[in-house]
């Protein structure tokens, strides 16, 4: 009897302890686990240095990257401020095409950067600074018809150029004055932007904690879409206008404005496809639409570029003051870039989300 009381306590001792290394263990995956979700699965997924020579598509042209681009420039505040974000100031040695002051947590860096033009650059100031990237915005910059060069011009200076596949996924560049969308734009082609010029640089474990907070904040913003479509909320995005006396360039269909709209369970009133094409305001009028969004950016390229004469305008304007939007102050401003594909997009959306929740809509 002694002998089997031996056995027991022996074997209570060993299940004693499987269960107490069970518990530790269980213990430090459930904490791993917390912990690989606080920074992001994909993060450690991606986190492992670029292989170079790194090779990809972008907007239909392949790219090839021995190493990691010594220096940069970029047309576009979009790609400017991403490359901040990615921790990638030091590389820029010049900037272009501004809509709005840097971000500011970016002053102090972006000081240090030269500013070759507000708008557009020339071909020559790029080329200048002899770049081992120039990363761009817009195709209507560097393309088929680019107004600073065609990307044949950087590539045959080795020069390689990278287009934000958010401006040309799904997009025609060469028909309307901003191209115009075949198919809706995704958030995804600005998360492709963010991921690809990460791991060109190879920094990809910045690029997907960038991505993850954008991805977060947009889950949140957009959370009240259902509530809102039911309202039945219409809206129009007023970008700028060549001049007060002319047509508006308002938000068409299927670009990055109307997928904020539809995102937060708005409608759209411009049925073009084009990404801004101009729409006459007695149009708008008779749309209607319950809220105005405009654009407030510092460039000063067209008389409307001013937020304080689009106000001034819809205040005494004999058609555009009649609109509801207009007599029930349902007006919303918005930073421009925060209207395009870009790190203020997300903003954009919060900003936009919270302002009609906080209007008086009735259905």
């Amino acid at each position: 009897m002694a002998a089997w009381r031996d056995v027991f306590s022996s074997l209570r001792t060993a299940v004693y302890a499987y269960f107490v290394d069970w518990e530790i263990t269980r213990m430090f995956v459930s904490r791993l686990a917390v912990l690989a979700a606080s920074i992001g699965l994909s993060t450690l997924a991606a986190a492992s240095p670029t292989q170079y020579p790194l090779t990809l598509e972008n907007c239909g042209q392949p790219l090839s990257f021995a190493a990691a681009p010594k220096s940069a420039v970029t047309i576009g505040q979009a790609a400017s401020e991403i490359l901040y974000s990615l921790g990638l100031g030091d590389r820029l040695v010049g900037t272009s095409l501004w809509f709005s002051n840097v971000l500011p947590e970016f002053e102090a860096q972006n000081a240090k950067v030269e500013r070759l033009a507000d708008n557009d650059p020339s071909f020559e100031s790029v080329i200048n600074k002899r770049p081992g990237l120039v990363a761009v915005q817009f195709e209507w910059m560097v393309g088929k018809q680019g107004v600073v060069g065609t990307r044949e011009q950087f590539h045959d200076l080795q020069i390689p150029t990278y287009i934000m596949p958010s401006d040309c996924d799904g997009k025609d560049n060469l028909v309307g004055a901003d191209g115009t969308r075949l198919q809706p734009f995704q958030i995804d082609s600005l998360y492709s932007s963010v991921r690809q010029l990460a791991a060109i640089f190879d920094v990809q474990a910045e690029g997907e904690q960038l991505v993850g907070n954008l991805q977060a904040r947009l889950d949140k913003a957009v959370a009240g879409a259902e509530q809102r479509q039911a309202k039945e909320i219409s809206a129009a995005f007023w970008f700028s206008s060549a001049d007060l006396d002319l047509d508006p360039y308002m938000a068409g269909q299927k670009g990055v404005a109307d997928y904020m709209m539809k995102s937060l369970g708005l409608r759209n009133v411009v049925e073009s496809s084009e990404e801004w094409p101009t729409v006459g305001w007695e149009t708008l009028a008779k749309a209607n639409p319950t809220v105005l969004v405009l654009a407030r950016m510092d460039r000063r390229r067209f008389p409307a570029d001013d937020i304080e004469k689009k106000l001034e305008f819809l205040r005494n304007d004999p058609v555009a003051q009649h609109m509801d939007a207009v007599k029930n102050g349902r007006i919303v401003i918005l930073e421009a870039d925060g209207m395009q594909a870009s790190l203020r997009m997300v903003t954009g959306i919060e900003t936009l989300a919270k302002a009609v929740d906080g209007f008086d809509i009735q259905r």
